[in-house]
């Protein structure tokens, strides 16, 4: 059986490069795509805008948003979740966290949290579910939804869309080898929160979602991703890698070889002890 030696309490096995966090209800430009919105009914009053959700918003973030944008008190979208009959897969279990996919989504006067959520999540199926997607996953053992949750990480850790590819194959290298991912974006997700700072008593909490502690990957996605996460998840990029550090923007190492990744991870610190990092 093979041993993954825990690293130093400054060092860790991956790190995610960024995190996009978005004001609630910002509307942000990028690659998000523009999907029509099924409204009840149609109104030449109407005042139409948007509502951009972009990739990698966690389903808190998006709930937040939609609450926003239809002038609702705080936590209605999430509470008409089980009213908006979202059309998830059976692993979901109920949970639309991956599936609340990233588009740009115009409102009409008559637009509803339910009528909104059910356009993301019909949207999300029509990505994932046609051939190249379904090929991909049994390609690569396993199912949709599994490729749906690596896409999630992947969307999380990849400092660039040029690194997805290979963050994606330190995913798959890792689970072949019955290793524990390892990723700092899980446990963010455990901890509702998003930093770049995980210490060693991060790791050690108790959540499914913790994947220095737990084997394999987590119960659900952690994140909404797009298409770019899933063209990597069944595409990866051909390598050995194992571990993989952003030393800081723009510099991110990938590699075999642990004690490789402990030097680029203490040139990390490093870095990040210094007065003015590059952010």
């Amino acid at each position: 059986m093979q041993i993954n030696i825990p690293p130093p309490k400054t060092s860790r096995l991956t790190r995610r490069g960024r995190l996009a966090l978005i004001a609630t209800g910002a509307v942000v430009a990028g690659t998000a795509v523009a999907v029509p919105l099924l409204s009840l009914e149609s109104d030449t009053d109407a005042r139409p805008a948007s509502l951009v959700i972009p990739e990698g918003w966690r389903a808190g973030q998006v709930y937040q948003a939609v609450d926003k944008a239809l002038a609702l008190p705080a936590g209605t979208t999430e509470k008409s979740l089980p009213r908006a009959v979202l059309k998830l897969p059976n692993d979901a279990e109920g949970n639309p966290e991956g599936y609340l996919f990233p588009a740009t989504y115009p409102l009409a006067d008559k637009a509803t949290p339910e009528s909104l959520l059910s356009y993301m999540v019909d949207t999300a199926n029509k990505k994932f579910n046609g051939a190249p997607v379904a090929a991909g996953a049994q390609r690569n053992a396993m199912n949709v939804y599994q490729a749906v949750t690596i896409a999630s990480i992947v969307q999380a850790e990849a400092a660039t869309k040029a690194d997805m590819g290979k963050v994606a194959r330190v995913i798959f290298n890792r689970l072949e080898r019955g290793m524990p991912l390892q990723m700092d974006s899980t446990v963010n997700y455990a901890l509702s929160r998003a930093t770049l700072k995980t210490t060693a008593n991060d790791t050690k909490i108790e959540s499914p979602y913790n994947s220095y502690q737990r084997m394999g990957l987590p119960p659900t996605p952690i994140d909404s991703p797009g298409e770019e996460a899933m063209r990597a998840t069944i595409d990866p990029a051909p390598g050995d890698w194992l571990y993989f550090v952003t030393v800081k923007p723009g510099d991110t190492r990938f590699t075999a070889n642990f004690e490789e990744h402990r030097r680029n991870v203490a040139e990390f610190n490093a870095h990040q002890k210094s007065p003015h990092p590059t952010k």
